[in-house]
């Protein structure tokens, strides 16, 4: 069951449905980032489509604790840390449009522990790449 805020009627990150939602809405600001979208489009090489199911099953398990994300993340940062080197704006920038449109388009519990989670992914990445 979803539940909305009732102070602003915003839906919070509860549902796989809203969780998709944020995930087009979060990638399309990183998209069009020109500091950014080069990193997915052109480092990373990710067919952005393709990508999108990973990245909504990887929201899913950490806020709605679904198993179907089975990769490592750290790893896979350090292989595109290896092909460019991330930088501690990237990842800066990355957690800015990550809350912008977390706190724009959602509210609630699950909202603000993935605006939390996001935060420490944010903490970890830059000290797994020597930049915290």
């Amino acid at each position: 069951m979803s539940s909305h805020s009732p102070q602003n009627n915003k839906p919070d990150l509860d549902t796989p449905e809203h969780i998709a939602v944020f995930v087009e809405s979060f990638y399309e600001c990183l998209l069009n980032d020109d500091r950014l979208a080069p990193i997915f489009t052109d480092v990373a090489n990710i067919d952005i489509r393709e990508h999108f199911p990973r990245i909504r099953a990887y929201w899913e398990k950490l806020l709605l604790g679904k198993n179907d994300y089975h990769r490592h993340t750290m790893n896979i940062h350090r292989e595109l840390n290896a092909k460019q080197a991330l930088l501690d704006e990237d990842f800066k920038q990355w957690l800015d449009y990550f809350i912008y449109v977390a706190d724009r388009d959602f509210s609630g519990q699950k909202t603000e522990r993935a605006k939390q989670i996001a935060t420490t992914i944010s903490q970890n990445m830059r000290k797994v790449i020597d930049l915290a």
